[in-house]
């Protein structure tokens, strides 16, 4: 019972670390390519040289974090709950015999 309020003032700490990072650098380096865009390969004498273009980040070598990408999310799920609409109405139709 003891270690109870440590674990979990350790966790809120932790998020909210985490939550600082997101808010300060959204974006991170891209876990394929490394933050580099590119994978890289050797030439035969054994020198890096550069590979074909990473399709998970489209070459630019950062992704958007867990954290932002879930704020993002029920964002728009806040948004889209709650916005308000103005109740539209119909406009009268002319009555033509041909329609």
């Amino acid at each position: 019972m003891a270690l109870i309020l440590p674990a979990i003032a350790l966790a809120a700490f932790i998020t909210l670390c985490y939550a600082a990072l997101c808010a300060a650098s959204p974006f991170g380096r891209c876990r394929r390519c490394n933050g580099l865009g590119f994978a890289l390969t050797t030439d035969r004498k054994g020198r890096p040289k550069r590979g074909k273009h990473c399709r998970r980040c489209n070459g630019h070598g950062i992704r958007i974090r867990t954290g932002r990408h879930i704020f993002h999310l029920a964002t728009r799920i806040h948004t889209d709950g709650t916005r308000t609409t103005t109740p539209t109405t119909p406009t009268p139709k002319e009555n033509l015999p041909w329609s």
